[in-house]
């Protein structure tokens, strides 16, 4: 803890409230949105078979807290602007926000073991690799049990929820584990100098 002329300890910087965090937050949200529209105009963004690129940018909480408030916010603008319902928009956003505190959970416990072990620990046994590999799993899950409800019940879209869950967990299993991979492991090289 820094302290002034006067020997009075400075407050530590809080890293979530930081300008850095919250202008990553802010960017997380407007590439979310701008992704979803670009869906949209594809007609992909919407409906039982939703493919929103943007849901590859959830992996991103494996990186930094950032994206948590950062996915939120971006997928509540889009199911704004996208024309969604308001218990989409509501519980649409809320399936972003658990899958993006899961996998922030994930990557924390990633980190936190890869620096306790440190890499020359890690290399000969590789026993956290499947970490990377488990980031997209809970965006898959929450959209899957959540979205398709509101599917079912606040569009009342022809079709059983069991069938929105396949329709809805193929998109985010294209959206997040394919797609969200591949930015995952891009990324990756990078992590410590993009993310706060």
């Amino acid at each position: 803890m820094k302290t002034t002329q006067n020997s009075v300890p400075a407050m530590p910087e809080n890293r979530l409230f930081s300008v850095k965090a919250l202008t990553q937050a802010a960017m997380i949200a407007a590439l979310y949105v701008v992704l979803t529209l670009l869906a949209n105009a594809l007609g992909l963004a919407n409906y039982a078979i939703q493919l929103r690129f943007s849901e590859a940018l959830t992996i991103l909480p494996f990186f930094t807290s950032a994206a948590v408030p950062g996915l939120f916010v971006g997928c509540i603008l889009s199911n704004i602007l996208t024309g969604c319902l308001p218990l989409d928009v509501i519980f649409g956003s809320f399936a972003t926000l658990l899958g993006a505190l899961g996998t922030y959970v994930i990557g924390k416990g990633y980190h936190s073991r890869t620096a306790e072990h440190g890499k020359a620990a890690l290399e000969p046994q590789r026993n956290l690799s499947f970490h990377k590999y488990l980031a997209p799993l809970p965006p898959v899950l929450a959209n899957m049990l959540i979205v398709p409800f509101i599917l079912a019940y606040v569009y009342q879209f022809e079709g059983s929820v069991f069938y929105f869950m396949l329709t809805v967990g193929a998109g985010e299993v294209i959206s997040c584990g394919i797609l969200g991979l591949i930015l995952l492991f891009a990324l990756e090289k990078h992590k410590n100098t993009l993310w706060v």
